[in-house]
């Protein structure tokens, strides 16, 4: 008897501040990598599907993204480069 299967991983692979597509808002949305696994007595041999998307956290939509979309925002978040499309950090009020 032979068992096989498939079994799915989901990694996080940054959490960017993008203005979303569904709702409007600018908010943080996780970059996700789900892949999908071939198994062989429940032993992860080799990956069969290799999907990107983002997720907004203040809706919840989701956006399916191409590898090299998902490449570039990664290299965006290494950057620094994701967070600073919204002006300039806020300041505190000098209390004296």
């Amino acid at each position: 008897m032979i068992i096989f299967g498939t079994k799915g991983y989901l990694y996080q692979l940054a959490i960017l501040t993008l203005v979303c597509g569904s709702c409007g808002n600018p908010s943080a949305h996780t970059l996700r990598k789900r892949v999908t696994k071939f198994t062989l007595f429940f032993v992860p041999l080799f990956p069969i599907s290799t999907k990107y998307g983002t997720q907004c956290t203040f809706c919840g939509a989701e956006q399916k993204l191409v590898k090299e979309q998902a490449d570039h925002l990664v290299a965006q978040a290494a950057g620094g480069q994701a967070g600073q499309a919204y002006g300039q950090p806020q300041q505190q009020p000098y209390q004296s």
